[in-house]
């Protein structure tokens, strides 16, 4: 019996995860925080209540209040929640808010090559994303246009 309960073991498929995303869960990049008190600092704190992800990212503006100089986060979730974090801080940094705003789950999950089971990390990430966008223009009054699409 346990020879069979073996020999069945080995032919379950094994999901593997594609080198960015172990790269960005050993070696997170942006782990941090700012201080949210600071006007040229936005926080998008989401979660998803069905996996248990909480994912709070932060973006910090440079004197032009638009262009993105800083971007942080701290992830409690899943590799594939980190790695979507911390990917979505690297590719922040630079942009302006309304290129950052534009920023879709897809192309998050499109460079991580996530599989379809875990495409809500890179969900939460463009969320955060844009959480944080608006609670930035929030402090400041602004709008990038984009919030009624």
């Amino acid at each position: 019996m346990l020879t069979l309960l073996k020999r069945s073991i080995q032919y379950i498929p094994r999901f593997t995860y594609h080198p960015n995303v172990i790269d960005h869960y050993e070696n997170p990049r942006n782990v941090g925080s700012l201080d949210k008190s600071n006007p040229k600092v936005g926080t998008g704190l989401v979660g998803a209540p069905a996996c248990g992800d909480v994912m709070k990212l932060q973006i910090q503006v440079g004197e032009d209040g638009k262009t993105i100089e800083q971007a942080v986060f701290k992830t409690f979730g899943c590799g594939s929640a980190i790695a979507s974090s911390s990917y979505a801080t690297e590719i922040l940094k630079g942009m302006t808010l309304e290129e950052a705003y534009n920023i879709k789950n897809s192309d998050i999950a499109s460079y991580l090559k996530l599989p379809p089971v875990k495409l809500h990390c890179s969900m939460l990430a463009e969320d955060a994303i844009k959480k944080a966008i608006e609670d930035l223009q929030s402090k400041n009054n602004q709008s990038t246009g984009n919030q009624d699409k």
